[in-house]
């Protein structure tokens, strides 16, 4: 048996039948490092990547530990944001499904405190949550945490970006000291090592290798005159490139902002993601740039941690990242999922350091690129192919993706093809409509009805 296939771990027959109807058969590098030792009970600190397959090395760990018929809080999986928290849910249910009545409850901040008051008060086996709210909870005494055997810190170095430090360590305090605890991190700075040497026993250090395929990422690395000339490249390589989507990297909040309003105004449809959005409007943003009507974000790398996008044409990176790894973590987002891609750096002459601890740590000579030329008045038509409407209707008032999809396309509606993504939240619902047909989408939706009332809608791109 090959000892990267799931069949050849000491896992519970349930879960190894349900990964094979998931297709999961092979491991991926990280999973076949750390799970064993992760089912044999050892604490873990585990370098790798988002894409690289974590998720479902830690939830294979600790559903394999569970105890079902022990209804108490066994596993606490903590997450920087509220969008990962509720991927890793997402992930552990989907891992979880041939086994009858694990409840996974996921507990995140910028949600109603109620029916999460509501969900404690009836148990579960599993919490996945950001810190903050886990705080919130445990100091109101409506958490218990005395049972838990396992637990997982996700993204533990973007968690210490966003400075979830003392909270992790009050959390620390409500979990009994005899635990499994296993840590995931991108990155490993001495921080994070010395939180890892705080929170762990004895861990075994595993590191999934950071490979750059070029078959798979092509880069490329253009050389800069001044710091002046950036935002010109950025909109030169757009150009000539024309990818459908786009991740550009800044190292600060300002330059987001500054960069995604100058592409905005020759025409490229973007839009910045940093630390200092809301919640919600953070939430929007991804959800336009997931469904396509926003084709370039500009984001930093701690707003951009957590982001779930199987298929990203190009990364371009505004200004050198100051770790190496932090590289290969922003090129590493495009290029997933079976695709190709392409990654597109700025070197001015005083990162010439920092291009060097890249090259050594890909192991690969550099050669500096002049930027593209491009034609005498060529430019491009960067307008997202699609637009996003929003409905002030969701879960709540019992509405389903079906529901707007045939409310969107009965009678002389529009066509199936010209729908996109639709996502239903508690009070809202967003879909995607190719531009084209938008008003006529929002007129249609405005006049008729959903669940046999009247709702309202607007477009938000």
């Amino acid at each position: 048996m090959a000892n990267n296939d799931f069949s050849s771990l000491k896992l519970n027959p349930l879960l190894i039948n349900n990964l094979s109807t998931l297709d999961y058969h092979l491991m991926t590098e990280i999973q076949a490092k750390s799970l064993p030792a992760i089912i044999d009970g050892f604490d873990v600190i585990a370098q790798a990547k988002t894409g690289s397959g974590k998720t479902a090395a830690f939830a294979l760990g600790l559903l394999n530990k569970l105890d079902v018929k022990r209804f108490r809080i066994q596993s606490l999986v903590l997450c920087p944001t509220r969008e990962l928290a509720a991927q890793v849910a997402e992930e552990i249910r989907k891992l979880a499904r041939a086994i009858h009545n694990i409840k996974v409850l996921t507990l995140c901040g910028g949600t109603p405190m109620g029916p999460q008051i509501g969900s404690l008060e009836h148990g579960a086996h599993i919490i996945v949550g950001t810190p903050g709210r886990i705080v919130d909870h445990l100091e109101r005494k409506r958490l218990n945490l005395e049972n838990v055997n396992l637990l997982v810190l996700d993204e533990a170095d973007r968690m210490l970006d966003m400075g979830f430090q003392d909270a992790l360590e009050t959390i620390m305090s409500y979990c009994p000291k005899q635990r499994q605890t296993l840590l995931f991190s991108a990155t490993f700075s001495d921080q994070i090592k010395t939180v890892a040497n705080k929170f762990t026993n004895k861990a075994m250090m595993i590191k999934a290798e950071s490979k750059h395929d070029n078959k798979i990422i092509k880069q490329h690395f253009y050389k800069l005159e001044d710091h002046k000339q950036r935002t010109k490249a950025v909109k030169t390589i757009l150009t000539y490139f024309n990818p459908e989507s786009a991740v550009i990297f800044c190292t600060t909040r300002i330059d987001t902002s500054t960069l995604a309003e100058e592409l905005n105004e020759q025409g490229f449809s973007s839009q910045a993601l940093h630390g200092d959005l809301e919640q919600r409007e953070r939430e929007i943003t991804l959800l336009k740039f997931a469904n396509g009507s926003i084709k370039i974000l500009v984001a930093t790398d701690v707003a951009a941690r957590g982001l779930d996008i199987d298929s990203l044409d190009m990364v371009i990176n505004h200004q050198l990242a100051n770790d190496p790894e932090i590289h290969i973590h922003r090129i590493g987002r495009t290029g997933r999922a079976g695709g190709k891609g392409v990654a597109c750096t700025l070197v001015a002459e005083k990162e010439r350091h920092k291009l060097a601890n890249i090259e050594n740590i890909l192991q690969l000579k550099v050669e500096l690129e002049d930027l593209p030329i491009l034609k005498k008045g060529e430019h491009i038509n960067n307008r997202a192919e699609m637009v996003t409407l929003q409905i002030d209707g969701g879960k709540k008032q019992k509405i389903r993706p079906g529901d707007i999809l045939g409310a969107l396309t009965g009678g002389d509606g529009i066509s199936g093809k010209e729908v996109g993504k639709i996502n239903v939240f508690a009070n809202r619902s967003f879909v995607a409509i190719q531009r084209d047909q938008a008003n006529t989408a929002l007129k249609k939706l405005s006049q008729g009805k959903l669940k046999g009332r009247n709702v309202r809608a607007r477009r938000i791109s």
